[in-house]
């Protein structure tokens, strides 16, 4: 009986989302790299378009993030499902904010950002902090993947920026963001600034340095890329995902 009430203690703090661990980070930064294959497939070596491709990874996410929503418990290959959902309607939507309507890469990263910091003071007005160990209800599920949403989106944006428009290429981009990151983990590991300002930092710049990654793979050798297959690279980090979610170890994290 005892155990018996442990465990059901154990589930109650149980979230949804997983534990943030250094797989975390790698399963992350593969499934941003993906949604830049992916979405770039469709919309380009399918040739329907970013607004086609927008409605299609969209309809994806919305069935997977309400099956999310849906869940009791933590379930690791449904979790990066809408990871990668996100990914791709993002990888979509930015290309068409930056190219269709014409406002740029800098243009679009800086509504994007508008749009993800509306997000985060929204939730914390609302729940009080934006704490992924707070996600405990549907409310703060709903601010999180909408947060998680224009985060991986501004991340496409400001990637293509940085190869595109400073001139470093996506070789050069995917530097300056591995770079970032590493400062935000030297911070996380040696200074006391706010964990939770940290990986929400951290979420936004492994976005960019999978969306450079993913079109150093797949761009043109006289675009600065390795000219692969967006099929072939899309289907091989699918793999990858798939096996370092059965190999790497999924716990839900606890809640604060």
């Amino acid at each position: 009986m005892e155990l018996l009430l442990h465990d059901t203690a154990a589930d109650e703090r149980a979230g949804k989302v997983p534990a943030v661990t250094l797989g975390f980070w790698v399963i992350k930064i593969l499934a941003t790299t993906l949604g830049e294959t992916g979405g770039d497939a469709v919309t380009m070596s399918m040739n329907l378009g970013y607004l086609v491709g927008t409605a299609i990874f969209a309809v994806i996410f919305a069935v997977a993030v309400a099956a999310q929503m849906a869940a009791k418990r933590f379930h690791p290959l449904l979790y990066w499902t809408v990871i990668i959902a996100t990914t791709t309607v993002g990888t979509t939507f930015a290309d068409f904010v930056d190219r269709s309507l014409g406002i740029g890469y800098l243009g679009g990263s800086s509504l994007l950002a508008g749009l993800l910091v509306v997000s985060l003071v929204a939730w914390y007005r609302t729940m009080g902090t934006v704490s992924i160990a707070s996600i405990d209800n549907k409310a703060a599920e709903t601010f999180y993947w909408i947060t998680i949403l224009f985060s991986q989106t501004l991340g496409t944006a400001l990637g293509d920026w940085m190869a595109d428009s400073t001139g470093l290429g996506y070789s050069g981009g995917a530097i300056v963001f591995a770079a970032g990151i590493a400062i935000i983990a030297a911070a996380y590991l040696w200074t006391r600034v706010s964990h939770t300002v940290l990986f929400w930092i951290a979420f936004v710049l492994t976005r960019p340095l999978g969306a450079t990654v993913g079109d150093f793979l797949d761009k043109p050798l006289d675009h600065g890329g390795l000219a692969l297959s967006r099929y072939t690279a899309s289907i091989a980090l699918a793999v990858a995902i798939a096996a370092l979610v059965f190999i790497l170890p999924q716990r839900a994290g606890e809640h604060a």
